[in-house]
Formats: C-alpha cells, sequence, structure tokens
C-alpha cells in the first residue's frame, strides 16, 4: 500500500477514534453499539448498489466513503472493547481471499467455472469445520440467516442446485409460478385466512426469486428499477393533475388510472 491510501485510512481511523472519544467526542456517535449501527450498515450497502444503478460515479465515491465508515465505527467499537481492530479486518479479509483463490495465489488449476464454485463451498466448508462450528453436512450449510430475505432464497436454491435440485431451464418455473398464485387466489376465495396468505404469499415470492435466478436476472436490481418506474410515473400523473388544477388525491380510481395510462403512453 502506498503511503497516500494509508495516510487516507490512518485519517479516518483517528476521525472516527475521536468521535467515540467518551470526554471530546460527539455524544451520539458515543452511544452507538453494533446493533443500533447495523442498520446504517446495510443501508449503506443499498446506497452504493444505488449509485452503480444510475452510473453516478461522482455519487459512488461518496457512497463507497459512507460504506467504508461503517467498517471503521465497527472496527473502532470492537477496539474499545478489546476485540479486533481494523487492521485485524484487513489482514483476515486478506488472508481470506489468498486461502480462497489457490488458482491465483497458488499452484491450483481448476478445469471450468463449475469446477472453482464447487473448489469455493468445499473451501467454505472446511473453514466452518476449523472454527469448531457444528458439523452440518447438508448442501444448505452455511446459509446466513442475517442475509435479506430474497437474497437467503436465492443462495438456498443455489446451494439446492449444486445437487442436482433444480429445474432445467426456466418453463417449469413459470408453471410453478402460475400454481402458486392459483393457491393464492383458492385461499382468497376461501375466506383469506392470514396465517394461510403469508404462507402461499411466500410461496410466490420465492418463486419469483427463483425465476429472476434462472432469467440471470438480479432479484434486487429488477426491484430497484420497479420502485423507480413506478415512483417516476406516480410523479408524473401527479404533475398532470396538478396541470389540471386539481390534487390527484381528488380524483377516483377510474381517474387515475386514465392518467397513469396517459403517463405509460407518453413514456413510449
Amino acid at each position: 500500500m502506498s503511503d497516500a491510501p494509508r495516510r487516507g485510512i490512518d485519517e479516518l481511523l483517528a476521525i472516527m477514534a475521536r468521535l467515540r472519544d467518551p470526554a471530546q467526542g460527539c455524544p451520539w456517535d458515543v452511544q452507538q453499539d453494533f446493533a443500533s449501527i447495523a442498520p446504517y450498515t446495510i443501508e449503506e450497502a443499498y446506497e452504493v448498489a444505488d449509485a452503480i444503478d444510475r452510473g453516478d460515479f461522482d455519487d459512488l465515491r461518496e457512497e463507497l466513503g459512507d460504506l467504508l465508515l461503517q467498517v471503521v465505527f465497527h472496527a473502532q467499537m470492537a477496539a474499545e472493547q478489546g476485540r479486533f481492530d481494523f487492521d485485524d479486518v484487513a489482514q483476515a479479509i486478506s488472508a481470506k481471499m489468498i486461502r480462497r483463490h489457490p488458482h491465483v495465489f497458488g499452484e491450483t488449476r481448476y478445469a471450468d467455472l463449475a469446477a472453482q464454485k464447487q473448489a469455493w463451498e468445499e473451501l467454505k466448508a472446511a473453514e466452518r469445520a476449523a472454527k469448531g462450528e457444528a458439523h452440518d453436512s447438508s448442501a444448505l450449510a452455511g446459509v446466513s440467516r442475517g442475509l435479506p430475505e430474497w437474497k437467503r432464497a436465492t443462495k438456498l436454491q443455489q446451494r439446492a442446485a449444486t445437487v442436482g435440485f433444480d429445474w432445467p431451464d426456466h418453463r417449469p418455473v413459470l408453471d410453478k409460478l402460475a400454481e402458486e398464485i392459483g393457491e393464492v387466489r383458492a385461499e382468497f376465495d376461501a375466506g383469506a385466512d392470514p396465517a394461510r396468505l403469508e404462507d402461499e404469499i411466500g410461496d410466490v415470492l420465492f418463486v419469483v426469486a427463483n425465476l429472476a435466478r434462472h432469467a440471470g436476472v438480479d432479484f434486487s436490481r429488477a426491484l430497484r428499477h420497479a420502485n423507480a418506474k413506478f415512483e417516476r410515473r406516480f410523479r408524473r400523473m401527479e404533475q398532470l393533475a396538478a396541470g389540471e388544477g386539481g390534487v390527484l388525491a381528488e380524483r377516483d380510481l377510474v381517474a387515475q388510472e386514465a392518467l397513469w395510462r396517459r403517463v405509460k403512453q407518453d413514456e413510449g
């Protein structure tokens, strides 16, 4: 590492240490703990993904800084408790990357990408065993419960696929999706029991995640695009209503849907 990047990290570490100083620091920063900061860490990761999605590299630089701050924050709190510090975090991930890439940093060679992925999973399993984690021979072992549920669904499906439990392509997944939607309809027709609806809608969402996986589509990115599209169109509806001397809330659903169709038509 050159002197300039090291100075940048050292400055950031010093700033965080000052912010956490009980006597001269920021009261808000001082009162935080791992649990209270965790939601911000997740939020900042999504902000990074959003900047990438928009192709805004100036914003990406800023958001990566915000995400790095989260790592520094957690490392500072751990250092205060005598657990580990930022250098320990950096050294641990460096060692892990070298260990998990023997084809780059060693003499190992893989026949193809599939063999590399299989070896990656085997290395991770060996690491869990070395840490003394309870032996779990399932193909699903090690899929974190702390992931967003859509991500965990995708990882569970990917793991199941490693032992052949997977559909050959998207077509049977579409059939399964239609089947699950039919079951949701049946629950509504039967009286819409909340527990049963939750179960059936969960099945629909799980299959949608599987469909995205088979299509090679990132579930989160697709949903971000859908959210952005809805927001853009809805705001345009509000503008059109205001331009006609009113507000959207004063129109009934038929009139609102007419505006929605107009916005879609204008977008081509």
